[in-house]
C-alpha cells in the first residue's frame, strides 16, 4: 500500500494552530491572539498563492492542520510576485499600512520558516521570486558564480 503524499489530511507538524498562533503572537507582539490570527490567516493565504509543487505539499503538512487548510485552499497564481509585491498586495487586501503588513508577513513567515526546516525552506526559496528571504528572517540567497 503506498501513501499519497498529497492527500490533505496528512500533516506533521510539531505544534497545534493555537501554538502557532502563540507563537506568532509572541514573535509579532501582537495584543491578542485574534490579531495574530488575522496575520496568519492574510500571510498563509498570501503564500498559498505564491507555493507550487512539492514545496508546497511538503510545507502544508508541516504545518498544523488548520494553518495547512488555509495554505492549500488558495489557487497558485501564473505570475508569482516578487517578495515586496507580495508585501503591497496583502496590504491592499487587507486595508492596511505597507509597514504593518511587513510586520505582519515576517512574524508569521519567520514561524513558518521554523516549520519547514532549513532543507525545505531553501528549496522554497529558490522557487519563490527575489525578495523573500527577509519575510522569512533569512539572509538572501544569491545564485553562486
Amino acid at each position: 500500500m503506498t501513501t499519497d503524499l498529497r492527500a490533505p489530511l496528512q500533516h506533521h507538524s510539531t505544534l497545534t494552530y493555537e501554538q502557532m498562533l502563540e507563537k506568532v503572537r509572541y514573535e509579532g507582539a501582537y495584543p491578542t491572539r485574534e490579531r495574530a490570527e488575522e496575520a496568519v490567516r492574510l500571510v498563509l493565504a498570501g503564500l498559498g498563492r505564491q507555493l507550487t509543487g512539492d514545496e508546497r505539499v511538503e510545507l502544508a503538512s508541516r504545518l498544523p492542520l488548520e494553518a495547512a487548510r488555509i495554505l492549500s485552499a488558495q489557487i497558485p497564481t501564473l505570475q508569482p510576485l516578487t517578495g515586496w509585491a507580495f508585501v503591497k498586495d496583502l496590504a491592499t487586501q487587507a486595508g492596511a499600512s505597507l509597514a504593518t503588513t511587513r510586520w505582519d508577513t515576517g512574524s508569521v513567515l519567520t514561524t513558518v520558516a521554523a516549520l519547514a526546516g532549513p532543507d525545505l525552506l531553501t528549496r522554497i526559496l529558490r522557487q519563490l521570486p527575489t525578495g523573500y528571504a527577509l519575510l522569512f528572517g533569512q539572509a538572501q540567497l544569491t545564485p553562486a558564480l
